[in-house]
């Protein structure tokens, strides 16, 4: 018999090598290559191995045109059902698109999609492919969270080829896929969640919606860090990457778009995990704010920018005096590093030392602040909770601080005010360049141009 021919591929980059090398050329990225047995010559003309290689062919213009004379008609979004994962897809869900919803285990994808199946079928033809549980399992939850499960197409198997068979037959209008990792082709012979299956079976996936024009909905397992499990060349191959984060502690979910080839990324959709399943929630700023009667030292609210709108959040600090000779530095929902960073700057530029005092910092609600506008909240909260001093319950505050201390401005300045107005609050300092011609109606503005100035604000 012939000897199997086998590859290495690597798992961050899906670059391929004959031999075994313990880092990869292409990242640089060191034990990342796994042992992938290729097919034999006679698959190369199969579909799935013609889409891995080469791309949605068929349903790619092989004429040349003059960008000038493309068609701009817009394609006609479906809506999700819900509010707050449309605006994540960055208005609805596109036909001929691949999504892929990533999250830990528990939280809360198959429900989420569940629930959007159930609705979306009650006008529309749907069908729902389940690899992890049976149809009972499915029923079962659909029964738990009192949805309406006429209409809904069901299937659970994990072969590609019979889906495929199954779905060129039904023709639905959007297809759920749960999940990528439990699927697999049967002319490779690797095992399921594998690289070689999990990139062969995506790409015959999206190559069937692309061709029929049918909303293809992934679900996909993370690691333990947090990152999308499988090869990372599944992230290039489909239209939209979202991530579905939340503790096990705590009911709130939070949707983000990591990649939106039809919308803005970076865009964040909050959910409530409730008895009958997921529950929008329309005003993220409403249950970040749920603070103490009593205010503390250490404790103050900053408005950030998601997406497309603002969001109020709650910041606090505790500094501690530290029994060690390297105190500590603990951010959790901001990066660590910029919190070294800024209290250098708060010692340098306003005079405050905290090289002796431990400090911790936390985002309340468990939100993930990826801006610089945070940087003044987060120095006066310090301050705050350094000097023992409570901050006035209607103080919001944004801006960038620079490392000569100087006060930057973020975009959307305006609305943030506006945003902080709306929620009661009636003082924000805030950078010159953000300053408003006219303020909201009960809103003083107070205009800093360094870190000084805030200090002496306050």
């Amino acid at each position: 018999m012939a000897k199997a021919k086998s590859a290495f591929v690597c798992t961050e980059c899906g670059a391929e090598y004959r031999k075994w090398q313990g880092q990869c050329s292409s990242c640089q990225e060191w034990n990342t290559l796994t042992e992938v047995r290729l097919s034999s010559p006679a698959r190369s003309g199969s579909s799935a191995g013609a889409t891995a290689r080469g791309g949605y062919a068929g349903s790619l213009s092989r004429e040349v045109v003059d960008l000038a004379n493309v068609d701009l008609s817009e394609v006609p979004r479906l809506s999700s059902t819900f509010a707050e994962f449309d605006r994540v897809l960055g208005g609805g869900l596109v036909p001929g698109s691949a999504v892929l919803l990533g999250g830990h285990p528990g939280a809360g994808k198959s429900t989420l999609l569940l629930q959007t199946a159930c609705k979306l079928a009650q006008e529309r033809s749907v069908l729902y492919v389940t690899g992890e549980e049976s149809l009972s399992q499915v029923a079962m939850r659909a029964h738990r969270l009192q949805l309406p499960t006429q209409g809904l197409k069901m299937l659970a198997e994990t072969s590609v080829e019979t889906i495929l068979a199954v779905a060129e037959r039904e023709r639905p209008e959007v297809l759920v896929i749960d999940s990528i990792q439990t699927m697999h082709l049967e002319d490779i012979s690797s095992a399921p969640g594998g690289v070689a299956q999990v990139r062969e079976s995506a790409a015959a996936l999206t190559r069937f919606a692309k061709q029929s024009s049918t909303v293809l909905l992934l679900v996909g397992h993370v690691t333990k860090d947090g990152s999308l499990a499988g090869p990372k060349v599944l992230e290039h191959m489909i239209d939209a990457s979202l991530l579905l984060e939340g503790g096990a502690d705590s009911r709130f979910r939070t949707l983000r778009g990591q990649k939106n080839r039809f919308g803005a990324v970076n865009e964040l959709g909050v959910f409530a995990m409730l008895e009958h399943g997921m529950k929008e929630v329309k005003n993220p700023s409403a249950i970040f704010l749920s603070r103490q009667q009593e205010q503390a030292p250490g404790s103050l609210v900053m408005v950030v920018w998601e997406g497309t709108r603002p969001i109020l959040v709650e910041v606090q600090a505790l500094l501690d005096e530290s029994a060690l000779g390297n105190p500590r530095r603990v951010a959790v929902g901001l990066d660590a590093n910029r919190l070294s960073m800024l209290l250098a700057v708060l010692h340098r530029h306003g005079g405050l030392f905290t090289g002796d005092q431990d400090v911790f910092l936390n985002v309340v609600g468990g939100v993930k602040v990826l801006e610089t506008s945070a940087d003044l909240a987060v120095l006066l909260a310090v301050v705050s909770s350094l000097q023992g001093r409570a901050l006035p319950r209607e103080l919001v505050v944004f801006g960038e601080v620079g490392l000569s201390g100087e006060i930057r401005p973020v975009p959307s300045g305006q609305e943030r005010i506006v945003e902080a107005a709306k929620h009661g609050f009636t003082r924000a300092i805030v950078p010159r360049g953000n300053a408003p011609k006219n303020s909201p109606a009960g809103m003083e503005v107070v205009a800093v141009d360094k870190l000084a100035d805030a200090l002496e604000v306050l």
